[in-house]
């Protein structure tokens, strides 16, 4: 079945079947989603029992519905969606997201007999499904929460698209996002993966989906993995991906079964997989969170040169062991870096890199100058500038924030590490993330980490790292 999604994404209109006033019904948060997340087209509640739901005119039926409806989320009992089904495709409804279990993830074998009959059902209709047993998806660059979490409306737009088998992952990284100040283009459980699965989703994010540049996946289990590994790599040298794959261990692969339906596999071949489609691989949610962001919204990192520049010493010396960690080194100034350095800090201070700019608190305009001549160095190919907060520093930040506002993007990637109590930078920060080439992460570690998988991505991209 040749399946289009980009209606299925961007729907004008959408019927929820199983909208619900209650509370403790997944129709009622459902509701909630588009109502509360302000999306633009026309929302319409089925449910037979109601005549309003959030206000809004109830339809006993979606053939009851005079308009044309291009998206229905379905939260009706398992029993009901063949039905459902059928109505959806003589209504000629564009796309379904199947937020109802019951299928081929439980452990009773009426289960998966019931899949199967609505595979059926909606490979006679051309229907492209997500799910079932998904939360549903948010696609924040149209605007449209179609899922059981109102809470997703609140993620900033961006570049990076979320797709999960599991929407509890989705949930994790979706709250990680939101901490971290990611921006997100689409964010989905595939669930038990119908007839849109991975390859179709790639597929649709890398030829469609103008707003997504990077694109990150959590993989549980699959049927066919070769299907995703041909699809990643005839998009290698586009856009970056991202894989977080789990059901490592025996119990693992095993919980993999029952949660999407598939088993997970040899983790060791799924390894070698990954680097050979040119899939960045990620063994943690905040590891794929740090370089989805840096991928999104940093320069390519094209050389293992880097720079710490630390307003502490003992922060800038983790820094530099993570870098070495990363597989990466420490950049050797040249002459004239060197010169600009030693002329904005006294001797007192350690110079070379890392640098400790310690002395240099009282004055944020020989912070900035530091940072300037480190990215414009003909010998860095990144840099990474921490900042924990003390009284002497307060304005640092403030004229970091200042000072980005009227400059080009960084032509290199820069990776900012900054610290303070609650209520302190969190504004100027925020205006930071993201901003002309600097992606911040929490710690110093974690700092250089993201620098070796940018490092990592550039070379797996450009098919220059593929054992």
């Amino acid at each position: 079945m040749n399946i289009k999604l980009k209606s299925l994404f961007c729907p004008e209109s959408v019927a929820v079947i199983g909208a619900s006033n209650s509370f403790d019904k997944l129709g009622y948060h459902v509701m909630k989603s588009l109502v509360e997340g302000k999306f633009k087209g026309r929302i319409f509640p089925v449910n037979p029992k109601a005549r309003e739901v959030w206000s809004l005119k109830c339809h006993a039926s979606l053939g009851a519905i005079e308009e044309p409806v291009d998206l229905a989320v379905v939260v009706v009992p398992a029993p009901l969606v063949p039905e459902t089904l059928h109505e959806c495709g003589k209504k000629q409804v564009k796309g379904v997201v199947m937020i109802t279990a019951g299928f081929r993830e439980i452990e009773d074998s009426k289960g998966e007999t019931l899949q199967e009959e609505i595979g059926k059902i909606a490979a006679m209709y051309k229907l492209p499904v997500i799910g079932p047993n998904t939360f549903g998806y948010v696609n924040r660059t149209f605007g449209v929460n179609a899922s059981f979490t109102p809470e997703f409306s609140r993620l900033n737009r961006g570049g990076i698209a979320l797709v999960s088998q599991s929407g509890g992952f989705c949930h994790l990284c979706g709250f990680l996002a939101m901490a971290q100040r990611m921006g997100v283009s689409k964010l989905m459980s595939l669930g038990n993966r119908l007839n849109v699965g991975f390859p179709e989703l790639l597929k649709h994010l890398v030829e469609e989906d103008e707003a997504t540049r990077v694109i990150t996946l959590y993989i549980e289990g699959l049927d066919n993995p070769r299907e995703l590994l041909e699809a990643a790599k005839s998009a290698r040298g586009g856009k970056h991906i991202i894989a977080y794959k789990s059901g490592k261990s025996e119990k693992g692969d095993s919980a993999s079964r029952f949660h999407t339906g598939s088993l997970a596999g040899d983790y060791q071949i799924w390894k070698g997989a990954l680097r050979q489609a040119g899939i960045l691989e990620v063994t943690s949610a905040e590891q794929m969170i740090d370089a989805a962001k840096a991928l999104d919204v940093c320069a390519p990192l094209t050389g293992p040169r880097i720079a710490v520049l630390s307003g502490q010493a003992g922060p800038g010396m983790i820094a530099a062991d993570a870098v070495e960690k990363a597989g990466l080194k420490l950049a050797r100034f040249s002459p004239k870096t060197q010169e600009t350095i030693n002329r904005l800090l006294p001797p007192i201070a350690i110079r070379s890199n890392p640098v400790d700019m310690g002395p240099a608190w009282y004055d944020a305009r020989s912070s900035l100058d530091i940072l300037r001549a480190a990215v414009e160095d003909e010998n860095t190919d990144g840099v990474i500038f921490i900042a924990m907060f003390a009284s002497a520093n307060v304005g640092l930040v403030k004229a970091l924030a200042e000072y980005m506002k009227n400059i080009e993007p960084f032509p290199k990637p820069v990776i900012a590490v900054f610290t303070a109590p609650s209520g302190i930078w969190e504004e100027e920060i925020a205006e930071l993330d993201g901003a002309r080439g600097i992606s911040v992460v929490p710690t110093p570690e974690r700092a250089g980490a993201v620098m070796g998988d940018l490092l990592k991505a550039d070379l797996l991209r450009n098919k220059r790292l593929a054992n």
